[in-house]
């Protein structure tokens, strides 16, 4: 048995308000959601030892895990500001856990947060989404983050037949779930054809194919399973984690309809020494609707190519075959850049304690989250539980 399976267990989680949240900037956010996690697991701000956050593109630092650190005043003797774009939640749990491992500290606090829809302005927005391509074979063409996934959307319509309607029904399936989330920034429900009649971004992606643009922030608390029994929830133990990095830039990928996601993701199974068939629910990274039917292949929910007719029959919503995504997503629920997928990973811990109120799933004991960064660059898969072994 891998010595990491069932060593390290989540026993705290948070999130702010999310959505448009003008009264606090990135940093507050961020402080916020730490308070918030530390209240959760019971614990006083000095016994934290190690702090792992990620920089905030609308209020960037150039150190910003000790301009948190310092915000909150403690004192850790491990921290590290992880920059691993949307996969850096689950890479920094991965940091975490090796440095609990190690003996490094004992209680990491990961808290992040960003406020991109309060505190950048549309042309900052614009600028950011323009600059990630590769400065020489894709920059000078004008691309934005959106017409980058939507070659994808292509290659994956053009090798399987994946229609318009298989994607819009994953923004369909995370806004129904998203409708039963209180804090969601988007709770109203909408139909295949809604997402077919919202406006074209980047051919074949509509808005409503596209993630939300959010204030907000989240954060865990995380430590040796041997000292997670004398918190107040019972605590969620990390199972397996992998992580998968196939290229930086879109231009350089080997392929369009498969990604790190299947590395990812068999690490991840391996180290729990469990499957696809035995999970219960998957948070998947939703930043665009076709990286959902490439991420349900490749991390073996369903067969290569068959992702569109397995979200189209219903597979992916609460009391389907794999309930995807249960807070909402960054389609529906908040989308503040990178600590988009924090939110997934407070929502694993949610299911998991039975505490998710009306899109419970009931008998949640494990379940999958992946994340990823960059145009479907660098991926991170973890996979939790009730019970170490």
């Amino acid at each position: 048995m891998h010595p990491l399976r069932g060593a390290i267990a989540i026993v705290g989680a948070a999130d702010t308000a999310v959505g448009i949240v003008p009264g606090m900037s990135a940093t507050e956010l961020c402080v916020d959601a730490a308070l918030r996690a530390l209240g959760d697991a019971g614990l006083r701000k000095d016994q934290v030892d190690g702090l792992i956050t990620c920089n905030a593109m609308a209020e960037p630092c150039m150190y910003h895990a000790e301009t948190i650190a310092e915000y909150l005043q403690i004192f850790p003797r491990y921290c590290v500001s992880a920059a691993t774009g949307g996969g850096t939640t689950f890479a920094a749990l991965h940091q975490a856990a090796s440095a609990i491992m190690a003996g490094l500290c004992h209680t990491v606090l990961i808290t992040m947060a960003d406020s991109l829809r309060s505190g950048m302005s549309r042309d900052q927005a614009m600028k950011t989404q323009s600059s990630c391509g590769h400065p020489q074979f894709e920059s000078p063409y004008g691309p934005t983050v959106p017409s980058l996934y939507a070659l994808i959307a292509r290659a994956h319509m053009a090798a399987y037949g994946t229609t318009a309607e298989q994607m819009a029904e994953v923004a369909v399936a995370c806004r129904a779930h998203a409708a039963l989330h209180p804090g969601a920034q988007m709770r109203e429900p909408i139909s295949v054809q809604d997402v077919l009649a919202s406006r074209l971004i980047a051919d074949p992606l509509h808005l409503l194919d596209c993630s939300l643009v959010s204030d907000g922030g989240a954060a865990v608390i995380v430590t040796s399973a041997d000292r997670a029994r004398d918190f107040p929830h019972a605590p969620v133990y990390l199972l397996g984690i992998g992580e998968g990095h196939s290229h930086e830039h879109i231009s350089q990928a080997h392929s369009l309809t498969t990604s790190a996601a299947r590395e990812a993701g068999e690490r991840a199974y391996a180290m729990a020494g469990l499957g696809p068939s035995d999970m219960q629910f998957a948070q998947l990274y939703d930043c665009f609707t076709p990286t959902v039917l490439v991420e349900l292949e490749d991390l073996g929910f369903c067969g290569v190519g068959e992702s569109g007719p397995f979200v189209q029959e219903g597979h992916i919503r609460l009391g389907g075959r794999i309930p995807v995504n249960t807070h909402g997503g960054l389609l529906s629920h908040c989308h503040p850049g990178n600590p988009g997928s924090m939110f997934a990973l407070t929502e694993s811990v949610l299911q998991l304690r039975g505490a998710a109120g009306a899109r419970q799933i009931q008998g949640a004991k494990v379940g999958l989250a992946h994340a990823q960064g960059g145009i479907m660059s660098s991926h991170a898969t973890i996979i939790l539980g009730t019970e170490r072994n």
